[in-house]
């Protein structure tokens, strides 16, 4: 007889480990490991591997070609990040931390949907229908929606087989249950078998499916890793300020790495058009130490506003202050300023913002950082319409990056007519060091 042989994994993370911890070493979650017995496969009788006979082979060159239709979810902008809108029978999980706007968005696309003469289910499994039907009028909800409070996953199932709705949201999926599966709702069985429920259901009926994910203290889904795995499509919704950020880290019928933004308001979550006017609405003109940096963050690009301060230390030590940006990078430039440029940096504070709330570990900010810097310490402002972008390298070198040509275009967009920049593309000030940066940006500033 086959071994059998028993895990503990963590409900939080799916951590396994051979024996029940009282802490995830992982997650770091407390009592949060569930056992798990797996069945033992069977030698079985006549013949093939375990008594298995064989399924069908299908050759790739006999396999036809189709384009899964796709409907519009009526925001540009998460069809932006979807990679063109809702694909019938693709399943995406969106996660966000409690109160970001999640059920909210999903609400206005379940009306913009219905409007446009699609049938949606919603899966409650959180609120109570009074609740939803509050959010509904708060946001102006005029479509006719379906909705349940039945969290079992074979009872979901059965909705989609009899409905056909195009659009199924399932608010969340740490509620749904499975009758043959072990453990309680949002345990690590229950969620992994849901799950793959949903996506068959899904399949077999073309229904766009919305999972709603919860989120660990780190930021990343609650459940089983192996949950991201089955479905087509992940993106988290992220809060920046007044901002919402929504980002794919994973997208079958599409690019990974796209990045929508939205700002909420009253009337909900509202796209917008021009994240790098909102985000340089605020910027200071004519002070020393602000830099417009073209950035691209995912495939989008972007400007934004880099800001350094320098200040005499009262320290032994003088202090590093980054925010927003990678910190060893910023050493690096410091460093490239100090021993290139002979910039005394020494007996100076130094202070290094990535304004609007946003984290971007680009490379391609570190010639913007050099510039604020320069300019924070010597007390003389950028020129208004001048934008930079480009990796310093260690000798002082001013490298090419990335997505050189979507920041260029949108720093031209934007109306910044002087771009500092690697050389190698035609109509901009193409510059090969620091040194050269400073000279194309302030004529005769270094001796000042």
């Amino acid at each position: 007889m086959a071994r059998v042989v028993t895990k503990y994994v963590c409900s939080s993370c799916g951590y396994q480990s051979a024996k029940p911890l009282g802490r995830c070493p992982n997650c770091q979650a407390w009592n949060s490991f569930e056992e798990e017995t797996p069945q033992a496969a069977s030698a079985g009788k006549g013949g093939g591997y375990g008594g298995v006979r064989g399924g069908k082979l299908t050759a790739l060159s006999t396999v036809g070609r189709r384009e899964e239709p796709r409907t519009s979810s009526g925001l540009p902008e998460l069809d932006r990040v979807l990679g063109g809108g809702l694909v019938a029978g693709g399943v995406t999980l969106i996660g966000g931390e409690p109160g970001i706007g999640k059920s909210t968005l999903l609400l206005q696309v379940a009306d913009l949907v219905a409007r446009s003469g699609g049938k949606v289910l919603y899966v409650a499994g959180e609120e109570s229908l009074e609740q939803i039907r509050l959010r509904a009028d708060r946001l102006g909800v005029l479509g006719e929606i379906e909705l349940t409070r039945d969290t079992r996953a074979e009872m979901i199932a059965a909705h989609m087989d009899a409905e056909r709705p195009a659009l199924c949201i399932i608010d969340s999926i740490q509620t749904v249950t499975l009758e043959d599966s072990a453990g309680v709702a949002g345990g690590v069985s229950q969620v992994r078998d849901a799950t793959a429920t949903l996506t068959r259901a899904a399949k077999e009926t073309g229904t766009a499916t919305v999972l709603v994910g919860h989120v660990t203290k780190d930021g990343t889904v609650a459940g089983p890793k192996v949950m991201e795995h089955i479905v087509d499509t992940t993106v988290f919704l992220e809060s920046v300020g007044s901002f919402r950020l929504l980002r794919s880290v994973k997208n079958r019928f599409g690019q990974a790495g796209e990045l929508g933004v939205f700002e909420m308001r009253e009337s909900g979550l509202v796209a917008v058009e021009n994240p790098s006017a909102a985000f340089l609405a605020e910027r200071p003109i004519g002070v020393p130490g602000s830099v417009v940096a073209a950035t691209q963050d995912g495939h989008r690009p972007m400007l934004l506003e880099v800001q350094a301060l320098a200040a005499r230390t009262p320290y032994p030590n003088p202090r590093r202050v980054v925010v927003g940006l990678d910190a060893r990078r910023v050493d690096v430039v410091l460093a490239v300023l100090e021993r290139r440029l002979n910039l005394a940096l020494g007996n100076l504070d130094i202070y290094v913002n990535l304004a609007g709330g946003l984290k971007v570990p680009d490379p391609g900010l570190d010639l913007a950082v050099a510039l604020a810097v320069y300019s924070a310490v010597v007390g003389k402002a950028l020129p208004a319409n001048v934008a930079v972008f480009g990796e310093v390298g260690l000798a002082g070198e001013v490298r090419t990056v990335q997505g050189t040509l979507r920041r260029a275009e949108e720093a031209r967009r934007a109306g910044y007519t002087r771009l500092v920049m690697p050389p190698g593309m035609d109509g901009a000030e193409g510059v090969r060091s620091v040194e050269d940066a400073l000279g194309v940006v302030w004529q005769g500033v270094k001796g000042a």
